[in-house]
Formats: C-alpha cells, structure tokens, sequence
C-alpha cells in the first residue's frame, strides 16, 4: 500500500541558482535519477519528475530509463525498473504541473524548500494539514545547484522548512538526494501522526 498516493516530486535543473546568484541550468546526473526514484518509490509518491530544458540532458535520461525498461533492465534488477518506472523527463515546472493536473483532475500544490531559506511557511506537520484541508496532490519541487530561483520559490504555494543540521560550525550543504530522502521520511512520518 502506497504511503502518499497524490504526491509528486520534481528536481529542477533550470531555472536555478548559481554560487553568485545568476540562473543557471546544471546538468543532470546518473545518481539523482536512479537515489531519487528509488525514495520516490519507497515513500509512495506518484512521479518523480527531472526537469531540465537541455534537449540533449533529456535524451541522455530518457536512455538511462529506457535501458531500465527493457528486458535487460529488468532481468539485471527488477526492483530498479519498478523504482525508475515512476521517472520522467520533462522541460520545465509548468509541465509537470500540467501533467499533475492531468492525473489529478486539479492543480497540484507547489511547495519548495531549501537549505538558504530564511522566510517558510512550516514544517512538514503544517503542510499535511493544509493538503488536507483544501484536497489537492502535491508537487514537491528541489533545486539542485545553488537552489531554486527566486522566481519559483515565489510562485510556490508553500515553503517548506529547511532541513538544520547541528554540526558546531554550522556547516549544512546535504545533497539533494539526501534532502530528498529526509523530506519523504518527514512527510511519511507527519501522514501517519495526522491520521
């Protein structure tokens, strides 16, 4: 049984941040396809959407799920094909809002989160109620880089409190794969409570 059956997560590659606050788009790699899927998968979300507008980035990622769909992939490791099967590719944010809203019937809330957030609207206890409330699936956006854009983070419905690490000083630079984890852990653990 699926853990959270309307839920979504989208990793951004551009629009995002670089180191000196420009927009950028950054490449995508082997290990947030197949780590993030596999947490998508584990936690119940519905489809876990690489967002990136290189043309070229696309096809590398539509190659690596492609080999996971075929009968190679699936003879070498099931489970990973069952993981990637929820992977896609898409340009842009707006497309994949599009295609939650297909599925769903409604637009999909769009919350973000990161490690510079000085401004959030709560944790993750907060968000599950307000899911509740208004009845809508959830698109859970992550940035890679240097962070979203102020653009998108701006757009979002909510934003979701930063995960602080406690080391004495004050470093705190996950990568996102592990943001990724700890959120659907957190969200999976808030669900529970809230039932």
């Amino acid at each position: 049984m699926k853990t959270i059956p309307n839920f979504y997560i989208g990793l951004v590659h551009g629009p995002i941040r670089s180191k000196d606050g420009q927009e950028i788009t950054t490449s995508v790699t082997n290990l947030d396809i197949h780590d993030i899927s596999r947490s998508a998968r584990t936690f119940g979300f519905k489809k876990y959407f690489l967002i990136t507008p290189i043309k070229s980035q696309q096809t590398m990622v539509k190659k690596i799920l492609g080999f996971w769909e075929s009968d190679n992939g699936l003879i070498y490791n099931p489970d990973r094909k069952e993981a990637l099967s929820e992977a896609t590719v898409v340009d842009q944010i707006a497309d994949a809002i599009e295609e939650i809203k297909k599925i769903e019937g409604i637009q999909p809330y769009v919350v973000v989160t990161g490690a510079n957030f000085s401004q959030y609207e709560g944790k993750e206890k907060d968000l599950i109620q307000k899911l509740k409330i208004e009845n809508r699936p959830m698109l859970l956006l992550f940035g890679t880089g240097w962070g979203l854009t102020q653009s998108v983070t701006d757009a979002a419905d909510f934003r979701l409190e930063p995960i602080f690490g406690i080391a004495s000083d004050g470093y705190n630079h996950l990568s996102v794969r592990s943001a990724v984890a700890i959120y659907c852990d957190r969200l999976a653990m808030a669900l529970k409570e809230l039932r």
